[in-house]
């Protein structure tokens, strides 16, 4: 079986890069993305059981892989929240489905949200990147018209075994994530001009 393209690329151009610009000595150093977390919660006060079954269908559409609906830990009455009562779907992807999810996520959903000019570049301080999406349609597997669901909103958890900030958003740059370009300062825009 053919290796995913992206995971191919990483292989061959992002591996060799990413060494030469942070002069690892090994190649066990280079980070790598070690799984994704795709978690969309809901409040489960006002969901229906089909709105539950919708919602884990299109996020199995969505990841290629089959999400599973989570739910609450513990009782919270502010919340109006019981044990056991569901309050979200999810879904981990390793391997083949996490690098054929990062790919169509970075070359085709991303650009096709409306005025996108990038994403931003904070991490999390451990060299994990985390997005929240809004609206679930800009993925191709999911059609347009929504009906009565409306636009489903999900975090995405990008997680590497990056040990810094730093590597973690070369990583992902080198794989194609379209981080937002830093506006420029005023000193640095009348250097630029001179």
């Amino acid at each position: 079986m053919e290796q995913p393209y992206l995971k191919k690329y990483y292989l061959d151009e992002v591996v060799a890069g990413l060494t030469k610009k942070f002069a690892y000595s090994n190649r066990h150093q280079v980070p790598s993305v070690s799984k994704i977390v795709i978690n969309s919660g809901f409040n489960p006060n006002n969901k229906d059981k089909n709105w539950i079954a919708d919602l884990q269908k299109d996020i199995t559409s969505i990841a290629g892989q089959r999400a599973v609906v989570t739910k609450a830990k513990k009782s919270v009455s502010n919340f109006k929240l019981r044990e056991g009562m569901p309050n979200g779907v999810m879904v981990t992807l390793r391997g083949r489905q996490m690098y054929d999810f990062l790919y169509r996520f970075i070359a085709i959903a991303l650009p096709s949200i409306r005025d996108f000019r990038g994403v931003g570049s904070k991490l999390d301080g451990s060299g994990n990147y985390n997005i929240g999406i809004t609206d679930h349609t800009i993925f191709p597997e999911i059609s347009g018209d929504t009906g009565s669901r409306g636009n489903i909103g999900m975090d995405i958890t990008i997680v590497t075994d990056a040990t810094t900030d730093d590597e973690g958003r070369e990583l992902l740059r080198m794989l194609g994530m379209p981080f937002r370009k830093s506006t420029p300062t005023p000193e640095e825009e009348a250097a630029a001009a001179s």
